[in-house]
């Protein structure tokens, strides 16, 4: 009987291979073609960035520089793009983790906790432009305030703040309770088990979302062409006058009809990326040197 039974089996084993070996090729092949546009808009921008990847682009601004003039740079972007981002980060980093924190750890099932989380929801799917517009209308139009770093700062914030708050909610709920239990258990305040257990457990995923944000936000050109303006000089004063950012002076350049102008933004471009990828390294260092330690 087993005998009769044994041609069968290996029946069955040969289809789960030839099964197992056909999902395992599909794999491949979808990682490849996620992968190859990847590598060839990776290599373009390279490869047209590094004309004018030097010292004198980074140590430069356009002032004074003609259209059709060689050289100039784009340190008066990067100035801003900086700035802006650190500010916006300012603003949208401890509002989305406190937020975070009251829908797990006081909201529960709250309706207002539905409410904020709704909102957030939809703020999440929020155009860049209808940020931009917003601070447009309230900070520029009906306050008076003019163009300034600050105030795409603040349109950087709203879209940063949805991504913020999704991130450390998420790695909130994956703290163990018992974690929780056991510092009420000791008779440790609330407030001290979420600064000194909870925050801390889920910290290296909070600052994984964070540069995600931060990724996110720092190549957003529509919200600042509305709050920020455009301009040629070095401005280090993000609260006066119009500043540069890195995807302005991409726009300003590429809409150029010359080949050096048009240098200008792919190497702009490049500076953006090694930023971001320079950025995302910091996050990595942090997280694995505040990873716990088994014991």
């Amino acid at each position: 009987m087993s005998a009769l039974n044994q041609p069968s089996l290996r029946g069955v084993s040969a289809g789960r291979k030839v099964k197992d070996r056909v999902v395992q090729v599909l794999v491949y092949v979808a990682f490849l073609l996620a992968v190859i546009p990847l590598l060839s808009v990776l290599w373009t921008v390279v490869s047209k960035g590094a004309k004018r990847f030097d010292p004198d682009f980074f140590t430069h601004s356009l002032n004074g520089i003609g259209a059709n003039d060689a050289g100039g740079g784009a340190y008066h972007a990067i100035i801003g793009t900086v700035e802006q981002v650190v500010l916006a980060s300012v603003i949208a980093i401890p509002i989305g983790v406190l937020t975070a924190v009251y829908l797990v750890e006081y909201g529960r099932d709250s309706r207002l906790a539905k409410l904020v989380s709704f909102f957030v929801d939809v703020m999440t799917g929020l155009p860049s432009i209808v940020a931009g517009l917003f601070i447009l209308a309230f900070w520029l139009l009906l306050l008076g305030f003019s163009y300034s770093g600050f105030a795409g700062a603040m349109a950087l914030s709203i879209l940063m703040m949805p991504t913020v708050v999704r991130a450390a909610e998420e790695m909130l709920k994956l703290v163990p309770n018992d974690l929780r239990e056991a510092s009420y258990a000791l008779g440790v305040p609330r407030w001290r088990t979420i600064c000194f257990v909870i925050l801390p457990t889920a910290f290296t995923g909070i600052i994984t979302g964070i540069m995600l944000a931060i990724a996110r936000v720092m190549g957003e050109t529509a919200p600042l062409l509305l709050t920020v303006f455009v301009t040629s000089a070095i401005n280090n004063n993000p609260f006066k006058g119009p500043q540069m950012a890195l995807p302005l002076f991409i726009f300003d350049q590429a809409q150029r009809p010359n080949d050096v102008a048009i240098n200008r933004a792919w190497a702009a471009a490049l500076t953006l990326i090694v930023i971001i990828m320079l950025l995302n390294l910091v996050a990595r260092v942090i997280a694995r040197l505040r990873k716990p330690v088994s014991r």
